[in-house]
């Protein structure tokens, strides 16, 4: 079984580590096979990262992802190579992913700790189950205290569900890499996908180091630069349209 953390962030958005910086540690010090990069509102850092990796030739495979804001809550956006617009319908940006080939995750699911898709929409679209409007995965393992709050009841409503689970860290230090992942058959990030589709995936984690491990100061920067990412990813948009500031 191959391992991968399915949710990680960098400085591209509020991540407190370079993309170079998460790409050196998990080739050097963890054993992960796979990793998908999933900056807020922003598919750069993902793509970026699955670029320098092949230029080193690391042996672990990059997934260009996103952690995209839509009016119902956050979504895992996997296997892009575009970004999806923010604050849309739920609905709006399934159809996306799914339109270009991608795959979408619940992450951290019912959270009151951070802008999560609710039990009740959940509900919704699997019961719809229409064509381009579905889940493809929920996390049901993210041991980040978003994560954590809310884990066993959903595990727990996931019988029901019926979606395959995966695991990532939510990390936006660099000690959180790998804390958080999922095992699936095969080799490499194609091997992944076929898995999430297939519900062949298995999720796990391990402890989330303490604010001590990672550092006061650094924690605090870090909440910090995190509350103000998604607003600076829109203002940034904003000043790119047609007739905005540059």
């Amino acid at each position: 079984m191959a391992k991968a953390d399915l949710h990680i962030h960098t400085s591209v958005s509020d991540g407190m580590a370079s993309v170079a910086r998460v790409l050196e540690r998990v080739e050097g010090e963890l054993d992960l096979d796979v990793i998908a990069v999933t900056d807020h509102e922003d598919a750069a850092g993902g793509l970026r990262a699955r670029e320098l990796a092949a230029q080193r030739g690391y042996r672990i495979e990059v997934v260009p992802g996103a952690e995209i804001t839509t009016i119902q809550g956050h979504l895992l956006c996997l296997f892009i190579e575009d970004t999806p617009k923010s604050f849309r319908s739920i609905e709006a940006t399934l159809e996306w992913v799914h339109a270009r080939g991608g795959l979408a995750v619940v992450p951290h699911p019912d959270s009151w700790l951070t802008r999560s898709v609710s039990r009740r929409t959940i509900d919704r679209i699997c019961a719809r189950a229409e064509a381009g409007i579905f889940f493809d995965a929920i996390e049901t393992a993210n041991p980040s205290p978003a994560g954590r709050v809310s884990r066993e009841q959903m595990r727990a409503a996931n019988l029901a569900w019926g979606l395959p689970g995966t695991g990532g860290s939510d990390a936006h230090h660099l000690p959180h890499l790998g804390t958080g992942w999922t095992e699936f058959p095969g080799e490499g990030a194609e091997a992944l996908r076929a898995a999430i589709l297939a519900g062949t995936t298995h999720s796990a984690m391990s402890r989330y180091p303490s604010v001590r491990e990672v550092g006061v100061r650094q924690t605090a920067q870090g909440l910090a630069w995190g509350y103000s990412a998604t607003p600076r990813k829109m203002l940034r948009g904003l000043r790119r349209a047609p007739g905005g500031r540059r």
